[in-house]
């Protein structure tokens, strides 16, 4: 068992010639901002697109979610009547009132008219999976070990790779609250593009009906396809909800058991002053001090 599912934009076990010279070039397939892969170092890219999961594959890398421009065309359905002119601008800065940055637009989306002039806009964020563990040590044993097509164990090795989707949901928190609050406060519509595994891992979103909603999730799995090679990224659901219930229902924790707390609290007063000495010992001083108070 091994976690890697994409290297360079191809299944680990692809022996196409595409494949090969991706793997050859260290190039990213999906749209990069250049021809090469930039993930984590631009000298030394980590190409792993995506990973093997208990529960499912795990896109760990925003690009991936470009191929064919899919989230785009579904995105823009979502925000424009049909038939409308639109494009796509990447990485736009969005500042607050103050003119502080309040981060990049993924990907805002803009409709325009005959003349070129902006009609509307929406953004599309897109949120892959960060993990646990150390993945660029598989990654460098596969490259270099290209001929075993992905056919090798590395289920013993410490640190293991893993989807860390709490991790992963911590970091979409802040994107809705400062990004998402912006464009919501103008009365534009957000898109956010995600992974099925991704998705399940968050508190139930509370659907409303299309009409009214300014927040999609944009659902998807990665497939195998008869007509193509490789994997394809394909739709598998929209959930439509409200903007305000959403980021409640994700910034809110969900709490344990105040029992559990008190008990870790009180193991943590037992290790240091056993039957509780610490505390009289506090009371002790205090009233010593109040008497040295008095005679001064």
């Amino acid at each position: 068992m091994q976690p890697l599912l994409e290297v360079f934009g191809h299944p680990v076990d692809d022996g196409s010639d595409s494949a090969v010279q991706c793997r050859k070039h260290r190039l990213c397939p999906f749209g990069n901002s250049v021809p090469n892969c930039t993930k984590d170092k631009a000298d030394d890219p980590l190409g792993v697109c995506s990973i093997r999961a208990r529960d499912g594959d795990a896109i760990i890398c925003p690009v991936r979610f470009r191929q064919d421009w899919l989230i785009a065309r579904q995105a823009a359905e979502f925000f424009f009547p049909e038939g409308s002119a639109w494009t796509g601008l990447t990485e736009v800065r969005l500042r607050d009132a103050a003119g502080m940055r309040a981060g990049n637009i993924d990907l805002l989306l803009v409709s325009y008219d005959g003349s070129g002039r902006v009609v509307d806009f929406g953004a599309l964020e897109i949120q892959s999976v960060y993990i646990s563990g150390n993945i660029r040590r598989v990654f460098e044993f596969y490259m270099g070990n290209q001929a075993l097509g992905g056919a090798f164990d590395w289920s013993h090795e410490l640190h293991y790779p893993r989807p860390d989707y709490l991790s992963s949901t911590k970091r979409l928190a802040p994107q809705l609250m400062f990004k998402g609050g912006i464009l919501n406060a103008w009365g534009k519509k957000l898109a956010v593009a995600l992974d099925a595994g991704f998705v399940d891992s968050l508190p139930s979103l509370r659907p409303v009906d299309p009409s009214v909603s300014d927040l999609v999730w944009l659902v998807y799995k990665l497939v195998a396809e008869d007509q193509r090679p490789g994997l394809a990224l394909q739709l598998v659901d929209r959930v439509y909800t409200s903007f305000e219930t959403c980021l409640d229902e994700i910034t809110r924790p969900k709490p344990g058991s105040v029992e559990d707390f008190l008990a870790v609290i009180q193991e943590r007063l037992a290790s240091v002053t056993p039957g509780g000495d610490l505390a009289n010992r506090v009371v002790e001083r205090f009233e010593d001090s109040d008497e040295t108070e008095d005679t001064e």
